[in-house]
């Protein structure tokens, strides 16, 4: 379940990313041009500025660096173009080593709303998805794309764009049948007496009536709270080698505060971390490193979202199998439309 990351750069990853050469030179160009002549461009609005009355400074002040940002942006586009056309083709070539898929753009699915409606994610109020890896491996199918969550702050000339939430959300169909709801939340979401008392009984959502399991785990009671409306199959689902499984997830994603939904016969994961799979580089010396770093993460991600899953009779399932044919279950299908291409935008 590792990409051979060195394999396809002798071969034909290794070629494009060579003829990308041009491409990424032309881009730093463009860049520095625009820099250069959007910063003489800024000469005479400054100049402008500077003869305004004293008693506008904060408007001076904010014009001028809403131009400075504007220009900056404006420099920056073709870096970002080019760093994007050289992750998509590796991030690409990974996945297709897999036999999986990878999709830079994603609709947000069940999953997410899943995840929205039951609050493994924060309110919010600007949203974006990417880097969308599906399919199966080793007879497993999944679903995994980054989510980036803004909520807008402040008032007047400061409100701000803040990040509430980055991280993955991973859609796995679980291998034993269940009734039951069952939601793994992080201590401390949902307490009595707006948030000053114990946790509490019991929960609704969306006239979605859950109560509070307790002990299910005693070890892991300083971390998680459980709450469903069956207690007996929660206490099942949830047992102390899952929560490890859970915890060892976290840090393969140098992540935190991962939780988890049982709902529809899926497993539905959230875990917060810093922006992952960005291989894309203007410095061609930097491709391999870039791409070994996204092949383990995505490695060590796979090796425990497969772990954590249960086959029919219960038993956590052991990852030391190769991946089979590559697939997308209907449930993947619904938040990913398949794309065609090669590795890069233009192929191969």
């Amino acid at each position: 379940m590792q990409a051979d990351v060195q394999g396809l750069m002798r071969g034909e990853l290794g070629s494009w990313l060579s003829e990308q050469s041009e491409m990424r030179d032309k881009a730093s160009k463009k860049a520095f041009d625009r820099w250069f002549y959007g910063g003489i461009a800024l000469l005479p609005v400054f100049a402008f500025l500077w003869y305004l009355p004293f008693g506008l400074f904060d408007i001076k002040l904010f014009a001028a660096g809403a131009a400075v940002v504007g220009v900056a942006a404006w420099g920056y586009k073709p870096i970002q173009e080019a760093k994007q056309t050289i992750k998509v083709g590796i991030n690409t070539a990974i996945a297709r080593d897999l036999g999986i898929e990878y999709d830079p753009e994603v609709e947000p699915g069940v999953e997410f709303h899943q995840a929205k409606k039951y609050g493994l994610v924060p309110k919010y109020d600007r949203d974006e998805f990417e880097d969308c890896w599906y399919g199966e491996l080793g007879g497993n199918s999944f679903n995994l794309y980054e989510a980036h969550l803004e909520e807008r702050r402040g008032s007047g000339k400061n409100r701000r764009w803040v990040t509430v939430f980055r991280g993955a959300i991973i859609s796995l169909p679980f291998g034993r049948e269940f009734r039951s709801t069952t939601l793994l939340q992080r201590k401390g979401k949902h307490k009595k007496w707006f948030g000053l008392g114990g946790v509490k009984d019991e929960i609704t959502i969306d006239g979605h009536r859950m109560q509070y399991v307790d002990q299910v785990h005693p070890q892991f009671e300083n971390t998680f709270e459980v709450f469903s409306d069956d207690q007996i199959e929660a206490r099942v689902l949830i047992h102390p080698s899952y929560i490890e499984h859970l915890i060892a997830l976290e840090k393969a994603f140098h992540g935190k505060s991962i939780r988890a939904l049982f709902v529809d016969q899926h497993l539905v994961l959230v875990v917060e971390s810093d922006n992952m799979f960005e291989s894309g580089s203007m410095k061609a010396e930097e491709d391999n490193a870039k791409a070994q770093e996204t092949a383990d993460q995505f490695a060590a991600l796979a090796r425990l979202m497969l772990a954590i899953n249960q086959n029919g009779r219960g038993r956590v399932e052991a990852i030391n199998h190769a991946p089979q044919h590559p697939g997308i279950t209907e449930y993947a299908r619904e938040a990913t439309p398949r794309r065609a291409g090669g590795f890069g935008r233009k192929g191969l």
